[in-house]
């Protein structure tokens, strides 16, 4: 997560104004919607994700804010002020895109110039802008190179570059890191916090990448069939999800239909007909007797032992697979009472002759504040 120590929680104080606001949102192509009454709210300096999978709508909602395309109902404000129907050349906007969309036959520092000379600034005023921006994007020694002589992290710079050049009040950026390889674009996702956090300025990007929208985000706003369905903090998001989509969305989960009951004492509890248990939560349950609710909890939270004495939720269940990922190792079990559960455990030393085996017989536990109760 960007955890810029001056970025205030603007989004917790009721007092603050909204930098940039989506008021009932709506748009529909031929009579079919792809953006559903969205109310959202962004603040200045805000890194803001909007996530979501294919044709969730986020690409739909950063559209519509540049200004290519124009909601159905609804407005969109910027700073106070209502741009809804201001052309997409007029609005403090840029967008740098998933393709970059560079000029290939120029070099480095006119494709950062373009829309400077464009818009008839002086050269020696261009000049300086372009220097800063390059050096801010450690690109400085790289100005007279053209964009096929440079890597694609490099090439990703210089169209932020570019896009930063106009100095524009959002930055928007759809899917900025999609084409780079898993290494690089960890690495470009730290840079991108950086420069955002020099500048000052808000960003706004549209991912399907969750482990991208958590590293880079201040608040994420997780987008389904249109619907805005949970706007937060990232871990907030992971460890509060709102509802089954968006447990199941962010991370691994294991998710398990329960029902609401009595207990001896009178208070509510719930038993998951899956596991043919009662689930031991810390708190009490919300809800009626009789509810059908979810009960998500993350693998990294389960544990596998072969003694389950002194568990608060204890399943016996056989090996079924590991799969070893370096940094950690998961297993799925098949429960004894029918259902396949994902356990995930970090590797803490190089050889762990206690590990638990192929086909060998182990208990699952968790804790009783491990798992959340959803309702949705």
């Amino acid at each position: 997560m960007s955890s810029n120590p001056s970025m205030v929680k603007k989004w917790l104080d009721p007092e603050a104004k909204p930098f940039l606001e989506f008021r009932g949102v709506t748009k529909s192509f031929d009579g079919i919607p792809a953006v559903r009454d969205v109310n959202l709210a962004i603040y200045q300096n805000e890194l803001f994700c909007l996530l979501g999978g294919s044709g969730s709508g986020k690409t739909t909602l950063l559209r519509i804010l540049a200004g290519f395309e124009s909601p159905t109902e609804g407005s969109v404000w910027i700073d106070g002020v209502d741009i809804t129907n201001v052309p997409a050349y007029e609005r403090p906007v840029n967008m740098m895109f998933q393709s970059y969309a560079l000029f290939p036959h120029m070099s480095v520092f006119d494709n950062v110039a373009y829309g400077l000379k464009r818009d008839g600034l002086p050269k020696s005023e261009i000049a300086v802008r372009v220097s800063e921006l390059l050096e801010l994007v450690r690109l400085s020694a790289f100005a007279n190179r053209k964009p096929d002589q440079l890597s694609g992290g490099q090439r990703q710079r210089v169209a932020l570059a570019r896009a930063l050049a106009k100095r524009p009040k959002v930055l928007l950026l759809d899917e900025p890191l999609g084409a780079l390889d898993k290494n690089l674009r960890e690495d470009t996702q730290l840079e991108l916090i950086k420069i955002q956090e020099s500048l000052g300025m808000t960003f706004i990007v549209v991912t399907h990448d969750q482990e991208e929208a958590m590293t880079l985000a201040t608040r994420i706003g997780v987008m389904d069939e249109g619907y805005l369905v949970q706007t937060d903090e990232p871990h907030t998001i992971y460890e509060y999800p709102n509802s089954a989509y968006v447990a199941d969305f962010i991370g691994d989960i294991n998710l398990f239909e329960c029902v609401v009951t009595d207990n001896e004492a009178g208070e509510l509890s719930l038993y998951a007909s899956q596991l043919d248990t009662a689930i031991e939560l810390d708190g009490p349950v919300t809800g009626a007797v009789n509810q059908t609710l979810w009960y998500a909890v993350r693998p990294e939270k389960m544990r596998l032992t072969r003694d389950p004495s002194d568990a608060v939720n204890a399943l016996k269940g056989v090996v079924h697979e590991i799969a070893y990922l370096g940094d950690f190792s998961v297993y799925w079990v098949d429960l004894d009472c029918g259902p396949r559960v994902r356990v995930s455990r970090p590797n803490i030393s190089r050889l762990d002759d206690f590990a638990e085996a192929w086909g060998e017989e182990v208990w699952i536990t968790w804790d009783g504040s491990a798992g959340v109760v959803l309702s949705q």
